[in-house]
């Protein structure tokens, strides 16, 4: 399965422990899982990726019919939901890649003082953090 599935071995013993897999053993003791797991971790990696945790890719998980292996139309329902998912984290690295210098050089961690983009540190009222990376609605507005 490690070689098939370019994860490793402890990661598919951590799904595993966590009931996202399952393996039976042979005599010796050794995991075997059957080929109906390679799909499962694919799945997991995959949604790992988007952003899912752990948790989230067991409840997902959990929706798949119980008694037989998963087909296609099954896998194609989980995935239908990550479009707005997928949206949202591409939105969030276009404003990462588009703000990357300003925000690192010009209050996007709620400098005290940046007379350019935060004066009076006016985001720093919104909260911690890089408030013009997280995009509030009303930043845009405080910049000009």
């Amino acid at each position: 399965m490690v070689k098939r599935s370019g994860v490793e071995a402890s990661a598919l013993r951590y799904y595993e422990s966590l009931g996202l897999i399952v393996a039976e053993r042979s005599a010796g003791g050794q995991r075997r899982f059957p080929r109906s797991m390679l799909r499962r971790v694919a799945f997991i990696v995959f949604a790992q990726r988007v952003g899912f945790s752990l948790d989230e890719v067991a409840t997902e998980l959990a929706k798949l019919p119980t008694g037989r292996v998963p087909k296609g139309d099954d896998w194609s329902r989980l995935s239908e939901t990550w479009t707005a998912r997928i949206d949202e984290r591409i939105d969030e690295l276009h404003r990462l890649k588009a703000g990357l210098a300003d925000c690192i050089s010009c209050g996007c961690l709620s400098l005290e003082h940046c007379e350019l983009s935060n004066p009076e540190d006016r985001a720093g009222k919104l909260g911690p953090g890089p408030r013009y990376w997280l995009g509030n609605r009303s930043m845009a507005r405080m910049r000009r």
